[in-house]
């Protein structure tokens, strides 16, 4: 018998980890299409993206959060920290694949 009622696959150690990676591929998908299509709307986004409305809507919202994109009156436009963002995101996830690896070996 279970100790303990059954965990969601998002409440476990990996599965969270997994969701927030999910979660970081998403915003970064928006930040790149705000970056090539600006500025650009909620719905013209959702609709180049394939992604509801509503998951749109909270990328931009916590993109904007952290300096990553700006409203303006036609739309989400990019920041010079996107374009930062994204040419560090190489080295950044390589560095997060060692750790990774680090984990697998211990």
């Amino acid at each position: 018998m279970a100790d303990g009622p059954a965990l969601s696959p998002d409440a476990d150690l990996l599965g969270k980890m997994r969701s927030e990676i999910e979660l970081l591929a998403r915003h970064l998908e928006v930040a790149r299409a705000v970056g090539h299509h600006q500025p650009i709307g909620i719905l013209k986004l959702s609709e180049l993206l394939d992604e509801p409305v509503h998951r749109v809507r909270y990328s931009l919202h916590v993109l904007e959060g952290q300096g990553y994109i700006e409203a303006s009156p036609a739309g989400a436009v990019a920041t010079t920290r996107t374009s930062q963002l994204l040419e560090g995101l190489d080295a950044e996830i390589e560095g997060l694949i060692a750790l990774l690896q680090s984990i697998r070996r211990a």
